[in-house]
């Protein structure tokens, strides 16, 4: 049974700042990827016009009540492994769905939902409706029927419907990319209460960043797991000392695959060649080590936007990336002027990373300036207030 109750918000005068309570299983920096770092840049930032309470697993030491950058968290279950065999487990997803009934006793105005792990969206459906109070949902990729059944068997025959069931219960989804919008419209309607506010990037911290000492050649950064294919970029990497050019790697992450990518490694010959990254615990250290790299590369088969493909871009780098049906990350490699997208088999990814290293690689010759200037429209304050204007219909 899921620990002590977390006390909720308490009641405050007319005129009060409005109570928005974001439930979400995972939080940075106990755990690093999109989501995360999405919720540990926008909810400081809407701290300032708004009373912001996260209800998540008991991640930290000490109380259950924390408060930290205006934001105070309570720990409404203990912390559960989020993955078994390689995949986000089931009955962490059921432990926090059934801790989400707490919310029942919370005050709150606003109630915002992480799409992922879907369980706990048919419980705080129940919540909103008791309590009579919007129900909102950030919904970061659409999976499709066959890559639920490539990912689960076939017990994807029943994770789709329920997804597809999911996207119906919230009053409004913010997709967090303009292909995510367009796909949940796909499935609910062109009139669907769907907004657009993207994942975002800190210009300022990046533009800062000097490079790191000791730099690659090429540098991935993101969970260690299966659909990012890292295992993809060792392959490139032993064709390409087979043929005499000596490529370096870093790989900036941690995850269920780690040990077996290590291996793979060393089976391969690639030895020091390989600098794994597991210890990254701060963006401006990402931001140093992304600006010693020669070539930035994202091979994986499914981004609902691809956070560090931005952030790459930003620092200038050259990016590859795949044109996977189910890759977004591509949409913003397009629409930059150092982008490449190759298709997403090893021939094409070989040839591509060949060429980018061949050519001229490497941050801007100005980086303190962003490659493009579309990519300012990107800066967290500037996606804050598109949030905070959906908030506030």
């Amino acid at each position: 049974m899921p620990g002590p109750t977390a006390p909720g918000p308490r009641a405050e005068p007319v005129g009060r700042r409005p109570v928005v309570a974001v439930v979400c299983d995972v939080i940075y920096p106990y755990s690093r990827g999109g989501r995360e770092l999405r919720n540990r840049e926008l909810l400081p930032r809407l701290a300032g016009s708004a009373d912001v309470h996260v209800y998540t697993m008991r991640w930290w030491d000490g109380p259950p009540v924390r408060r930290e950058g205006g934001v105070t968290y309570h720990a409404i279950c203990r912390l559960h492994p989020l993955y078994r065999h390689g995949r986000r487990s089931v009955s962490q997803a059921a432990w926090f769905a059934l801790a989400s009934l707490r919310l029942l006793r919370c005050r709150f105005d606003v109630l915002e939902a992480d799409q992922i792990p879907y369980f706990q969206l048919f419980v705080l459906r129940l919540v909103a409706t008791l309590k009579r109070k919007t129900f909102t949902v950030t919904w970061h990729e659409v999976w499709s029927r066959s890559y639920w059944r490539e990912y689960l068997g076939l017990a994807g025959w029943a994770a789709w419907p329920v997804e597809r069931l999911a996207m119906r219960l919230p009053d409004v989804i913010v997709a967090a990319s303009p292909q995510t919008a367009g796909r949940l419209r796909q499935v609910l309607g062109a009139d669907a209460a769907v907004a657009t506010v993207p994942n975002g990037i800190d210009l300022t911290a990046i533009r800062a960043a000097c490079p790191a000492a000791g730099p690659a050649d090429l540098v991935l950064v993101g969970r260690l797991i299966g659909h990012k294919r890292v295992g993809m970029i060792l392959d490139v990497m032993a064709r390409l000392h087979s043929s005499g050019l000596r490529t370096t790697c870093r790989i900036i992450g941690d995850g269920p695959e780690r040990a077996a990518l290590e291996q793979q490694a060393r089976v391969l010959g690639l030895g020091p060649a390989v600098d794994f990254r597991a210890d990254v615990s701060e963006q401006e250290e990402l931001y140093a080590l992304l600006k010693s790299a020669r070539v930035f590369v994202c091979l994986s088969v499914r981004e609902g936007f691809g956070m560090a493909v931005l952030e790459a871009i930003a620092c200038g780098l050259p990016v590859l990336t795949t044109s996977a049906p189910d890759n977004h990350a591509q949409h913003l490699v397009r629409d930059y002027s150092r982008g490449t997208v190759c298709g997403p088999g090893l021939d094409a990814v070989t040839a591509a990373v060949a060429g980018l290293l061949a050519g001229p690689a490497g941050p801007a010759p100005d980086p303190a300036v962003p490659a493009d200037a579309w990519v300012a429209s990107y800066d967290w304050a500037a996606v804050a207030e598109k949030l905070a204007g959906v908030y506030a219909r």
